[in-house]
C-alpha cells in the first residue's frame, strides 16, 4: 500500500458519502458511495480481491471523499460524479440503454408510437404502455392495433385523404368530421390490450376471419390467422398467478465468479410481459452494487411501476427514499415466489453466457492490456482510429472510429468530408487530424490514449506533423501489412511484429474492419449523394456538351455503366470512352 493512502485512510470519517479513486495521470477511474467512508474505502485495500475489483485495486494510487449528509445525498452525488468523470470502471449508467414504450397520444385524434425519449413533463404519464425490451416486439405491437383500429396515422393533418384512409385504416379525419364516442370506443379497447386484456382484440380477429372466410377471401383470411397467431403466441404472456392488477416491477440476481447477474420482470395486468437482463462485473459490495443498480434502472427513461419487488439484501429505505415508490420484499406468498423465479432466471443467465463473457473478455480487455504493455504506456482506456477513401481523387473522405476500454464507442465516431479533391491521401489525413485534434484543444474534449493510422512509414509521419504541430503529446502508431494486404507488425518507434494467432492480432484486426467498413459507408453514402454531372466531370474529355449528350442518351449512371464501349463510341472519342467505362467500373464496386 503506498504511503499516502495509508496515511489518508487513518484520517477517514465514518461519514456517509462518496469516494472518488484516481490512477496514476490524475484520472478518476471509479466513484462510489459508502454509509461509513472509513469501513468502506478501507476495505480496498486491507483485503484480497479477484476479478475486476483487483485490477481497480491495482490502479489506485491516490483517492479523494465527499462528506454528505445522508444515504441518499450520496446516491445522488454518486450518480453526479459518475456522469461528470465517466470513470473507466462504473459501467452501470454508461452501458444500459433507454426502453422503448407505446404511446397513446393524448390529442383531438390519437396516434400510437413507439418512443424511446420520455417526456416526463407531459400530461402522457397514463398513456405510456412498456417498457418493451425488445423494440421489435413494441412495432409488432402498434402494427397490429393500426391495422385493427382506424387511428391517424399522419403526423400533421394532410389536406387530402391518404392511403390509410383508402385501404380503410384510417377514418379520415383530415376531412371528415368524427364522432367522440367512436374514437373513446377505440381508445378503450387499445387500452385493454396494452394492459393485458387481449379478449377484444381475439375477438375482433377471430370475427372478421371468419367474415373473410365466407367471402372465400382467403388469402385475407390467412393474414389475419397469422396475426391471431402472434396475439395467443407472443403477446398473451406467461399468466403469473398474482391478484394484482397494477404495474409491478420485479429484480432477482445471482453472482458466481465475480459477476453478478440481474433480471427484471415486468408484470402488468397480472401478466409477465416482458424481461430484461443485465450481466456485469462486481467491484462493491453485492447488496451494494443491486441497490445502486435498481436505483440507476429508473434513471434511463423508464417510467416508475406502482410497487417494485427486491431481493432482501437491497436497501430498500433508500430506493423508497430516492424514487419515491412503493417497494418492498416479502418473505413468504405470491410475490416471494416471483422474486425467487426472477433469481433462477438471473442464475440461468449468467451460466448459459458465462463462457462467453469470458471470451469476450479477453478479446478486449486481456488484448488491450497486451497491446499498452508493448507499447509501454502507462494508460490506454481510449483509441482512435483513422482510415481514408476516395475514388480517383474525388468524393475524398476520412472517417475516425473510437475504441473505450476495449469496445467500439459508437457515438463517438466522426466523419470529415475532405475539402481536397485530388488523389493525395497524405493530405487527406493531415487534413482529417489536423480538424480533429484542433477541435479537440478548442472545445477541451477528451483526447485518445493512442492514435491508430491504417497505413505505413509516410502516414504515420504526417500524423506526427500535425500532432507535434498543435503540441500535442499523444502516441502514433502505425499499422504494416503484408504482401498479402494483411497487418503483420506495428509501426512504433521500431517495428513490432503480431503473432496473427493472437488476441491482440484480431484485436487489431477488429479496429481496423470498424474503422474501414464506417469510412467507406460515410463514401458511399456521400458517392450516392452526389449528382451525376458531378460525377462525370471527373472525366478528362467530358466538358458540358458531351455529358448533356449522355444525360440525354441513357438517362442514369447505372444504364451509363451497362453500356458497351461501342455506345459510348457514339458520343464520345474511344479513349474517353474508355476511360469513362474504367471509372464508372471502378465507382460501382467501391
Amino acid at each position: 500500500m503506498l504511503k499516502n493512502i495509508r496515511d489518508k485512510l487513518t484520517l477517514l470519517p465514518t461519514s456517509p458519502g462518496c469516494y472518488l479513486m484516481k490512477d496514476k495521470t490524475g484520472t478518476i477511474i471509479y466513484v462510489g458511495k459508502a454509509k461509513n467512508l472509513k469501513r468502506r474505502v478501507s476495505s480496498y485495500f486491507n483485503r484480497t480481491h479477484t476479478g475486476k475489483t483487483a485490477r481497480l485495486v491495482k490502479d489506485i494510487v491516490d483517492f479523494e471523499y465527499i462528506v454528505v449528509g445522508s444515504n441518499t445525498e450520496s446516491l445522488v452525488l454518486e450518480i453526479n460524479l459518475i456522469k461528470k468523470y465517466d470513470p473507466k470502471y462504473n459501467i452501470l449508467l454508461r452501458d444500459d440503454k433507454s426502453y422503448p414504450y407505446i404511446e397513446l397520444t393524448n390529442e383531438k385524434y390519437p396516434r400510437l408510437l413507439v418512443v424511446r425519449n420520455i417526456n416526463l413533463k407531459k400530461n402522457n404519464r397514463n398513456r405510456m404502455y412498456g417498457p418493451y425490451p425488445n423494440v421489435g416486439a413494441a412495432r409488432e405491437t402498434v402494427n397490429l392495433l393500426n391495422r385493427l383500429y382506424p387511428l391517424r396515422k399522419c403526423n400533421t393533418m394532410p389536406k387530402r385523404p391518404c392511403l390509410y384512409y383508402h385501404i380503410g385504416e384510417c377514418l379520415g379525419y383530415c376531412f371528415k368530421d368524427i364522432d367522440n364516442s367512436t374514437i373513446k370506443q377505440m381508445e378503450d379497447e387499445i387500452i385493454k390490450f396494452l394492459k393485458g386484456d387481449a379478449s377484444i382484440v381475439i375477438k375482433k380477429l377471430e370475427d372478421e376471419m371468419e367474415k373473410e372466410s365466407s367471402l372465400m377471401h382467403y388469402e385475407k383470411a390467412k393474414e389475419l390467422k397469422e396475426l391471431l397467431d402472434y396475439v395467443n403466441i407472443t403477446l398473451v404472456k406467461q399468466k403469473v398467478e398474482i391478484n394484482d392488477t397494477k404495474d409491478i416491477d420485479v429484480f432477482g440476481y445471482y453472482i458466481d465468479k465475480g459477476y453478478l447477474s440481474v433480471q427484471v420482470f415486468f408484470i402488468r395486468g397480472s401478466k409477465l410481459v416482458e424481461r430484461h437482463s443485465k450481466i456485469w462485473p462486481i467491484i462493491d459490495e453485492v447488496d451494494e452494487e443491486l441497490t445502486k443498480y435498481i436505483s440507476y434502472f429508473y434513471n434511463k427513461d423508464v417510467l416508475l411501476p406502482k410497487e417494485i419487488l427486491v431481493p432482501n439484501i437491497v436497501d430498500m429505505e433508500l430506493i423508497k427514499e430516492y424514487l419515491n415508490v412503493n417497494i418492498s420484499s416479502p418473505s413468504r406468498g405470491v410475490k416471494k415466489n416471483i422474486i425467487d423465479m426472477a433469481c433462477d432466471n438471473a442464475k440461468i443467465s449468467l451460466e448459459e453466457k458465462f463462457d462467453l463473457i469470458k471470451k469476450d473478455e479477453a478479446r478486449t480487455y486481456e488484448a488491450n492490456e497486451e497491446l499498452k504493455n508493448i507499447l509501454g504506456l502507462e494508460k490506454l482506456d481510449r483509441i482512435e482510429l483513422f482510415d481514408n477513401s476516395h475514388l480517383f481523387g474525388s468524393f475524398n473522405v476520412s472517417g475516425m472510429v473510437v475504441f473505450i476500454e476495449g469496445l467500439p464507442a459508437k457515438n463517438e465516431y466522426r466523419k470529415f468530408k475532405i475539402t481536397n479533391d485530388k488523389n493525395d491521401d497524405y493530405g487527406t489525413m493531415r487534413e482529417a487530424m489536423y480538424r480533429r485534434y484542433f477541435r479537440v484543444l478548442k472545445d477541451n474534449l477528451t483526447r485518445p490514449d493512442l492514435i491508430i493510422v491504417d497505413g505505413g512509414k509516410g502516414q504515420m509521419t504526417v500524423a506526427h506533423e500535425v500532432i507535434d504541430g498543435l503540441h500535442m503529446n499523444i502516441p502514433i502508431v502505425g499499422l504494416k501489412k503484408d504482401d498479402k494486404h494483411s497487418t503483420n507488425a506495428l509501426i512504433y518507434d521500431k517495428e513490432i511484429e503480431i503473432d496473427k494467432s493472437s488476441n491482440l492480432f484480431h484485436y487489431l484486426e477488429r479496429m481496423q474492419d470498424e474503422v474501414h467498413n464506417f469510412t467507406i459507408n460515410y463514401h458511399r453514402k456521400l458517392r450516392s449523394k452526389g449528382a451525376i454531372t458531378s460525377i462525370l466531370d471527373n472525366i478528362e474529355g467530358i466538358g458540358p456538351n458531351r455529358r448533356n449528350e449522355l444525360l440525354k442518351k441513357f438517362r442514369s449512371i447505372k444504364k451509363m455503366s451497362e453500356a458497351s464501349i461501342e455506345e459510348l463510341d457514339e458520343i464520345l472519342p474511344h479513349k474517353v470512352s474508355v476511360n469513362l467505362k474504367e471509372f464508372l467500373e471502378s465507382y460501382r464496386g467501391v
